[in-house]
């Protein structure tokens, strides 16, 4: 009689991606998201708002900054984890926080439009129907 070989652990799944939530686990997601942005990512590296730098301070209302700074969220977890060695913050830092930060405050970014207190949503480009 032979033994069974044990079964292999399955490898921990990765949160389902903010875009992909909707009811409670967006709000919760998007909870989870606002408590870093306020204190961890703004604190430490947001610069001074200018013309050519905006930041919207109601930058959840923009869902290209949330899906942005959700994927360098994602990524400050796994690269600044115990597991993530010790260049894992400056992988972070090298290959994720300056581009999602230059592209959120690029004066033509999603944030174009909004001034300090004042929101102002971008209109999506039109498209026309897939024709069938």
């Amino acid at each position: 009689m032979s033994a069974e070989p044990a079964p292999e652990p399955e490898a921990p799944q990765a949160p389902p991606f903010i875009l992909y939530l909707d009811g409670a686990d967006h709000a919760d997601a998007l909870n989870r998201l606002t408590l870093w942005v306020r204190h961890l990512l703004l604190p430490v590296y947001a610069r001074e708002v200018t013309s050519n730098a905006p930041w919207c301070p109601s930058w959840w209302r923009h869902p290209e900054a949330v899906a942005q700074l959700y994927g360098l969220w994602m990524a400050w977890q796994e690269l600044t984890a115990p597991t993530a060695g010790l260049s894992g913050p400056a992988v972070w830092h090298r290959d994720h926080l300056t581009h999602v930060m230059t592209s959120l405050r690029d004066p033509n970014g999603p944030f174009a439009g909004c001034k300090a207190g004042a929101h102002r949503a971008k209109e999506a480009p039109q498209m026309d129907p897939y024709p069938a």
